[in-house]
């Protein structure tokens, strides 16, 4: 006798995988319509106001791009670590020492346009990547676990942000708490108020998806986090490869602080983070470590904030919102969970009474 039932399976075909988070997403949706009812708010006309105010205009849009552009670099520094098989937690520490590297170069030197971005630019990633080193060297050598040192260096680095931007570097005779001076130099806008670092976040994003696919590095750095057994067999330097994925997603994130810093805000500010760093994670997470992966689920969870942004504007209490974007989210990770499992068939056996499946 035949039976079907479900088997999970190690990796999701894609089309589920699609399938399962569209089907996540609208009953996130139909479930935080039904409690925003019952809050006494009309969840069709907010939900108009919503894509209204983040697709029908252009004000929308650009605030869409410049959500997203952070959220993929964070992203990716968390996925990078993922492939190694081990967690980034201090993107959002990373972010804000890139903001500061870059800030201190802007503020206190001065050059041509081309030299000064440039400099800016590596003092991002530089910062980003040395914030990192110390969690990267104990990992590797000492098996200290990365949660912990990376997720405790982010506070050490929002107080020192916090601490530069209403102290030494304040802007002085503004009334403003918590930030420095303009910084002179900009990255060129691409379109309005969104500038260049969203394609070149793209083009980054691609660029490391290649690198881990098509290089020995990428696929050494795959078999380490896949394998790390195996890995050794093999010959593989698995401390080398930690280090350097490790100071990689560090430098990604300083990147998008750089950016940040260069392209948005123009200054250094207190809470200039945003907690893009800790929503990278989700990026991650959501993307399941894929590099290409990380661009659509950045650009999902820009839509989020924005739609969480608008919400608040519109009079629903901040709680609401998080408790509408913690649920789009929790479904999400339920649908790609589900992706994994299909339906197969099996025999089922009879001998003297008993039944067995083969």
């Amino acid at each position: 006798m035949s039976v079907w039932r479900a088997q999970r399976f190690p990796s999701a075909h894609p089309a589920a995988a699609f399938a399962w988070r569209i089907i996540a997403i609208v009953m996130a949706l139909v479930i935080s319509g039904a409690i925003l009812a019952v809050m006494g708010s009309k969840p069709l006309g907010l939900g108009y106001e919503v894509l209204q105010g983040s697709f029908g205009s252009e004000f929308g849009l650009e605030d869409l791009g410049l959500l997203t552009t952070p959220l993929i670099l964070t992203g990716l520094a968390v996925a990078v670590t993922q492939r190694v098989g081990i967690w980034n937690i201090g993107a959002e520490g990373q972010f804000y020492m890139g903001a500061f590297s870059t800030a201190a170069v802007g503020l206190f030197f001065d050059g041509p346009w081309i030299a000064m971005i440039t400099a800016m630019a590596l003092a991002g990633v530089l910062g980003g990547a040395l914030w990192i080193l110390v969690p990267a060297l104990a990992r590797a050598y000492a098996d200290v676990n990365e949660l912990i040192t990376t997720l405790l260096l982010n506070f050490v680095a929002t107080l020192l942000v916090y601490w530069v931007a209403t102290g030494p570097w304040h802007e002085q005779g503004v009334m403003t708490l918590g930030s420095t001076r303009r910084i002179a130099y900009a990255i060129p806008e691409l379109y309005d108020t969104v500038h260049w670092g969203l394609p070149l976040a793209i083009l980054t994003a691609i660029v490391m998806a290649a690198i881990l696919t098509f290089t020995k590095w990428g696929y050494e750095v795959r078999v380490s986090g896949a394998n790390p057994h195996a890995a050794r067999y093999a010959g593989i330097p698995i401390r080398r490869r930690i280090i350097v994925a490790m100071l990689i997603s560090g430098a990604l994130a300083g990147a998008a602080g750089m950016l940040e810093v260069a392209g948005t805000v123009h200054r250094l500010q207190g809470g200039i983070a945003n907690n893009f760093g800790y929503v990278g994670i989700m990026v991650a997470v959501l993307a399941r470590g894929s590099c290409l992966g990380v661009l659509a689920t950045a650009v999902m969870m820009a839509v989020i904030l924005n739609s969480g942004i608008i919400l608040q504007t519109r009079g629903v209490f901040i709680s609401t919102v998080v408790a509408v974007t913690g649920l789009i989210l929790l479904l999400t990770a339920i649908g790609d969970e589900f992706a994994h499992y299909r339906l197969v068939r099996t025999d089922r056996k009879i001998d003297g009474g008993k039944q067995w499946t083969s």
